[in-house]
C-alpha cells in the first residue's frame, strides 16, 4: 500500500502543480510510470484508487483522463460514507448540519439576489403544510439546498446537499411523531427568509442554528426514549 500512496501523490502532485487540468488524458500507462519512477502495477492501483473517488475517468479503449474536479463529483465519497450510518449515528450527521448550515445562510444573505428571495418565497406560499410529511420534507430540502446553492462557494453547498439529504428518514419520523412539526418548521423557514431578505447575516445564521438544532435535539430525545 506504500508503494500505491505514493504513486497516489504522485498523480495528484500532477494536477495540483498544474501539469494535468481537468480534462486532460494521461499520458500511456509505460510512459506515465517510467516518467513518475514507479511500477506498473502500483501506477494501476493508484488509478483505480483515483476514479473511484472520481478524480480519474478510465474509459476502457480510449484512455484515462481528469475528471472536471467538480465538488460535486469529489463529495461522492462522502455520500457513501454517510449511507452506512445507522439512526444513532445520524445525531452526528445533524451536528454537522448544525455547523456549516448557519454558516451557508451568512454567506447567502451577503449576496442573495432579489430574484433568488422571491423564488424562496414562492416556495414557501406554496407549503401549508397540509399536503403530507414527505410533501413537507421535501419543501424542507428544497428550501435549505436553495439557500446553500447562492451562498457562493461550492463546496459547502455540496457539503451539505451530501449531508442533508441523509437526514430525510429523521425528518419524516418528526412530521409523523411530533405535534406541531410542520407549522414550525415553516414559521422557521419564515424566520429565516426575513433575515435574508434584510441581508442580516448574523440573524439569518441564528435562526438557521435554532432550526437544525431543534430537529437534532428532538432527534437525540426521541432516540434516548426508545433505548
Amino acid at each position: 500500500m506504500a508503494v500505491t500512496d505514493e504513486a497516489i501523490l504522485k498523480i495528484k502532485e500532477m494536477i495540483t502543480s498544474g501539469r494535468l487540468a481537468p480534462g486532460d488524458r494521461l499520458p500511456p500507462e509505460k510512459e506515465l510510470s517510467e516518467s513518475l519512477g514507479l511500477s506498473r502495477s502500483s501506477l494501476r492501483e493508484a488509478v483505480k484508487a483515483l476514479e473511484v473517488i472520481r478524480v480519474l475517468d478510465v474509459r476502457r479503449g480510449d484512455g484515462t483522463y481528469v475528471t472536471s474536479l467538480e465538488p460535486r463529483l469529489l463529495l461522492e465519497a462522502l455520500s457513501f460514507v454517510v449511507d452506512l450510518h445507522d439512526d444513532r449515528s445520524v445525531i452526528e450527521i445533524f451536528g454537522v448540519r448544525r455547523i456549516l448550515e448557519p454558516a451557508a445562510a451568512a454567506l447567502a444573505a451577503r449576496r442573495m439576489s432579489d430574484e433568488q428571495l422571491d423564488a424562496l418565497d414562492r416556495l414557501l406560499e406554496t407549503t401549508t403544510g397540509d399536503e403530507g410529511v414527505e410533501a413537507l420534507v421535501q419543501h424542507d430540502l428544497e428550501f435549505h439546498q436553495a439557500i446553500s446553492e447562492a451562498c457562493g462557494n461550492d463546496y459547502l453547498a455540496q457539503l451539505i446537499e451530501s449531508i442533508s439529504s441523509h437526514t430525510v428518514r429523521a425528518r419524516i419520523w418528526r412530521g409523523l411523531t411530533q405535534q406541531g412539526a410542520a407549522e414550525r418548521t415553516i414559521a422557521e423557514h419564515r424566520a429565516i427568509l426575513a433575515a435574508l431578505r434584510d441581508h442580516d447575516a448574523e440573524l439569518a445564521s441564528a435562526h438557521s442554528l435554532t432550526h437544525v438544532a431543534g430537529i437534532e435535539d428532538w432527534l437525540r430525545a426521541a432516540l434516548g426514549a426508545t433505548a
